[in-house]
């Protein structure tokens, strides 16, 4: 069989199958869903992190040096995801992506967002300036952004046998996605109305005064489909 027979083959078992799901309460792993049409449903909240200017830093500066930025960026933020009990399950580039689930998942998922903006301002942004002389000399400033958005997702395996990894398909993965990519201003946490209206007063209100820590309903469009966010430039000191 040559390799377009084998592709053709291929794609029509895929979209003349049936999906054999089933319902998980756990983020699975990719040697628990089956590599022939199997599928687990979540409810879950998705978190994206990004790290902004990734191609600036890749054109100006040595590999080694945007190497150590962003394994710098990827490293502080993946330890606050898990500490807040996240489960990472994808990388891209400078961009990482990691799922919540339990009672508390929306509130948990805003603070992770919160508490990466703080060490991101406050020790990786001043450790890659104070260590790479040529970043701060060339005038690049760290900055990044987080996206949160909840609701139901479908993971299943993408790739070949020997050559796969877990692909999350919904609504929630792609807006928070796209939300990550938000910096205005001061502002580099957003996170959806859905998620919002979730928030326990600990995830909502700040400060000694107990301040409300985001700002909206604002709307953005992501495709072309209206949606409702909030969003905030807190930091939260893990």
């Amino acid at each position: 069989m040559g390799l377009l027979d084998e592709i053709t083959t291929a794609v029509r078992g895929v979209v003349t199958s049936d999906w054999n799901t089933r319902k998980g309460n756990v983020v699975p792993k990719t040697e628990d869903v089956a590599l022939s049409n199997g599928a687990v449903e979540l409810d879950a909240v998705y978190l994206y992190a990004d790290m902004a200017n990734s191609t600036i830093l890749a054109r100006d500066f040595s590999p080694t040096t945007a190497a150590k930025v962003i394994r710098s960026y990827l490293d502080a933020t993946c330890r606050v995801i898990r500490a807040r009990g996240g489960e990472i399950r994808s990388f891209d580039g400078d961009r990482v992506m990691a799922v919540f689930l339990g009672d508390t998942k929306n509130s948990t998922a805003a603070k992770c967002g919160l508490q990466i903006n703080y060490v991101v301002k406050e020790i990786v942004r001043p450790a890659i300036e104070a260590s790479l002389p040529s970043i701060k000399k060339q005038g690049f400033v760290l900055h990044q952004g987080v996206g949160v958005a909840s609701g139901t997702a479908l993971v299943v395996r993408g790739g070949v046998r020997g050559n796969s990894d877990l692909v999350s398909v919904g609504r929630s993965p792609n807006v928070a996605a796209k939300l990550s990519d938000l910096r205005q201003g001061t502002y580099r946490t957003y996170i959806t109305s859905d998620v919002f209206d979730m928030l326990l007063d600990w995830a909502k209100l700040g400060g000694d005064d107990k301040r409300l820590m985001w700002d909206g309903p604002e709307t953005t469009w992501i495709g072309e489909r209206a949606v409702s966010v909030y969003r905030s430039g807190w930091q939260w000191k893990p």
